[in-house]
């Protein structure tokens, strides 16, 4: 996480609870666990995107990342890209 001191500490903070406190299990994996793994290499642009996607059902954001439905445009791109590889999934 961001030093507290850093201008994005507090959206980081309230991302990360959002991530991880989504309603499901599965969710909470899938978002919370992409949240751990990349939060460190957003900017401002990144940390918009993210919060973006934590706007949308849950149902929608799982069927975009496994590719059975297709991402609004808004959404699209490097950071969606990394979000489909689903490499970021520990189950233990």
């Amino acid at each position: 996480m961001a030093a507290p001191d850093h201008p994005l500490a507090a959206r980081l903070a309230r991302a990360k609870f959002r991530a991880w406190h989504r309603g499901t299990r599965e969710a909470d994996y899938m978002i919370g666990g992409f949240f751990d793994r990349y939060h460190t290499d957003w900017d401002e642009a990144g940390i918009e995107w993210f919060e973006a996607l934590l706007e949308e059902d849950d149902v929608d954001v799982m069927a975009w990342a496994l590719g059975v439905q297709e991402p609004p445009a808004r959404l699209t791109g490097p950071q969606f890209d990394v979000m489909r590889r689903l490499d970021y999934v520990d189950i233990g």
